[in-house]
């Protein structure tokens, strides 16, 4: 009896490794048939699983305390970035990145960047004007903005955008080092019907964590990025482009 228990109980263990492994097989194979998406490597709340159309507008003020919104922006090409005025990695990191991207799609008329600063009570027009004439953008198509209310600004970029949710740091010296907030490094793209169609952190990817993790997703990233700009900038050009 003991035996055919052993027996018994043996053969029932195989059945539900088979079970596993058939089900991890197909979780596999639909995640290998599904359409890739940029990869996060930075943490914190997960990103959006779709891409979707924004749903609510954000006023603001540029760096030329100029009022605007984000619909202004509806028809063009643009990419939209978190950041503020004193860290660290906005102007190591993706200060670079980002005039890499403007220098390459500057002379387009329907291409755009948008930074927001995660920190508006510090960041107002003047020191957005001067951050702006450090880095070379132009207004007409660069915004530095200040959208007010920090908590407004801060569940706007979550929960509308689907960024990673701002978190203030607490280390002394980790704020002193870093700054107060601790924010997405991610770059969105928005297509020309207000829709956000990928997310691309290639900030992350550069840093010494995400060579380590893959030393050639870095580049892989930024081939496809400027990829997806052009190909969203030759749907619908304006004329005379």
């Amino acid at each position: 009896m003991k035996r055919n228990t052993t027996i018994a109980l043996f053969y029932s263990a195989v059945a539900i490794i088979c079970i596993g492994v058939i089900s991890i097989s197909m979780w596999l194979a639909k995640g290998l048939n599904a359409p890739y998406q940029a990869p996060a490597i930075n943490t914190g709340k997960e990103t959006a699983p779709q891409w979707f159309e924004i749903a609510k507008d954000l006023p603001a003020i540029n760096q030329d305390k100029q009022p605007v919104k984000l619909s202004d922006l509806r028809g063009k090409v643009w990419v939209v970035a978190e950041f503020f005025a004193v860290c660290p990695n906005c102007a190591v990191r993706n200060g670079a990145e980002l005039r890499k991207i403007y220098d390459e799609f500057k002379d387009n008329p329907d291409f755009h960047i948008t930074c927001i600063s995660i920190d508006p009570e510090n960041d107002n027009p003047d020191k957005l004007a001067d951050y702006a004439k450090a880095i070379g953008a132009d207004t007409k198509n660069w915004w530095f903005l200040n959208a007010g209310d920090t908590k407004t600004t801060h569940d706007y970029l979550e929960h509308e955008l689907k960024f990673f949710g701002v978190r203030n740091r607490t280390e002394p010296l980790d704020v002193e080092t870093n700054g107060k907030y601790a924010h997405d490094l991610g770059f969105i793209l928005v297509d020309r019907d207000f829709k956000v169609i990928g997310k691309w952190p290639l900030a992350d990817a550069r840093s010494e964590e995400g060579k380590k993790l893959d030393p050639n997703l870095y580049q892989k990233l930024k081939d496809e990025l400027f990829a997806r700009i052009r190909q969203e900038l030759d749907k619908n050009k304006s004329p005379g482009i």
